[in-house]
């Protein structure tokens, strides 16, 4: 009996230790797992979102395909090898009368097989090819360039867009800290018999009224994260912080000012695009007008030949024989020609006043923003003095509370009034921000990125 106990006692200490170590392991690897808080400046946000974001990586990729295409395209100037082979089998030989006597010539098998070599000397249509190509390239170089302007624009609003969640967040838990603590000085005075049951009762819907727009804030903060980490390419189990408020760009919105020198379009990624798409066409063009022009082509064959009345190709007579040659082709009439021509031409004629309403579309966004950012520093300087005077017409009603020369009503007045101030203050210097961020794309404006 006491050795049964024994070895039970021995199983179930071993299974405890077997736990134990288990438990151990586990706490290691979600040690391992947990990763730091990344705090990010925009230009760290943006310089990581340049780098791990697929869209940008497709746009790069675009940009090594085309460069592989050019050298495709250079390959043609190069001579072509193969080596081949043929086999005929004779059906019916031919036949052939002299002296009035017919007899057939030939033998039932013939083959052959070598070294054949093509080298192009004069190809207009591979000569306009490799020019088209270099515009290729230059189009996908634009293109990788306009994702990543448009990647930048993303992350900037995203990371404007959670300054303004916490910002708002940080306003409504500071209002709301402030209903709970009138809350607790009216209840403290009702107890004493000091206010009406009326002030309580108000006191306490207005702090409850907040605590959902607190919450809502909270959501909208945990949402603006994620959004921004889903740009910048990094995983969603990554914890991430930002520095300073929207109160920082005060001095920016201030101190900035747009001259018409600086409203330009030239660097507008999508008129570049439009006019490498026009190059394209008249490269085209001259690359459809070399089927109306001649081509020269060298040729060298080295073959060895057999012509026998067995199967036995091991026993054939094989003879070497070499050719060199020259071919020469002038086109006459090709219908197809003239059409592909007179549609390039259509196209481009196309482009063309497609590029004139993007122009004029472009410069009616310039001018909007342009307005907006004016109308939206205005309102920050209108909402600075706001904030000022709601904060100071929110205390003298708190100091006339105390007192009792003044109402609940006019307390809960004047922090409302005092909370919405602070909200529209800092969604003025947003909506600055978010013009200024799509004004820079309009422009094609870099960021400098250290």
């Amino acid at each position: 009996m006491n050795l049964g106990m024994r070895k039970v006692k021995c199983l179930i200490g071993r299974k405890m230790v077997f736990a134990l170590a288990l438990t151990m392991a586990f706490g290691s690897v979600k040690a391992q797992e947990t990763k730091e808080t990344l705090t990010l400046t925009l230009e760290q946000a943006i310089e990581i979102a340049l780098s791990e974001n697929p869209t940008i990586k497709v746009a790069n990729e675009e940009i090594t395909l085309k460069k592989v295409a050019k050298k495709e395209a250079y390959a043609g100037l190069l001579p072509e090898v193969s080596l081949g082979g043929t086999y005929e089998r004779a059906i019916k030989k031919m036949s052939m009368s002299m002296n009035g006597q017919s007899f057939e010539v030939g033998t039932d098998n013939t083959a052959s097989g070598g070294l054949q070599v093509g080298l192009p000397i004069f190809a207009p249509a591979l000569y306009k090819a490799i020019n088209m190509t270099k515009t290729d390239v230059e189009l996908a170089v634009e293109k990788a360039r306009s994702s990543e302007l448009d990647m930048v624009n993303q992350v900037a609003k995203a990371y404007y867009i959670l300054l303004l969640s916490q910002d708002s967040h940080d306003v409504l838990q500071k209002s709301y800290e402030q209903s709970e603590a009138n809350f607790n000085v009216v209840n403290a005075k009702f107890g004493q018999g000091v206010v009406s049951e009326y002030d309580k009762i108000r006191a306490e819907v207005q702090m409850r009224n907040l605590l959902p727009s607190v919450v809502s804030a909270r959501n909208a903060v945990d949402l603006a994260k994620l959004q921004l980490k889903v740009l910048m390419g990094v995983e969603p189990e990554q914890d991430i912080a930002i520095v300073g408020s929207l109160k920082d760009y005060e001095l920016f919105v201030f101190g900035q000012q747009l001259l018409k020198d600086q409203l330009i379009l030239d660097n507008n990624s999508e008129l570049r695009q439009l006019d490498l798409n026009t190059e394209l066409l008249d490269r085209a063009l001259k690359v459809q007008n070399t089927n109306f022009m001649p081509t020269l082509t060298a040729g060298f064959n080295y073959l060895y030949r057999a012509m026998e009345n067995n199967l036995s190709l091991a026993h054939y007579d094989w003879k070497p024989y070499s050719t060199l040659s020259l071919t020469l082709s002038i086109p006459l009439f090709k219908a197809t020609n003239f059409t592909k021509v007179k549609q390039t031409k259509i196209q481009k004629h196309q482009l063309m006043l497609g590029r004139i309403n993007t122009e004029r579309q472009l410069q009616m966004l310039v001018t909007s923003y342009q307005n907006n950012m004016n109308a939206s520093a205005e309102q920050v300087a209108s909402n600075k003095e706001s904030v000022l005077l709601a904060e100071k017409g929110c205390e003298i009603s708190r100091k006339l509370y105390e007192v009792g020369k003044g109402t609940i009503l006019e307390l809960n007045d004047s922090e409302v009034a005092l909370t919405q101030t602070k909200l529209t203050y800092h969604q003025a210097i947003y909506d600055y921000l978010t013009a200024q961020a799509d004004l820079d794309k309009v422009l094609g404006k870099e960021r400098n990125i250290k």
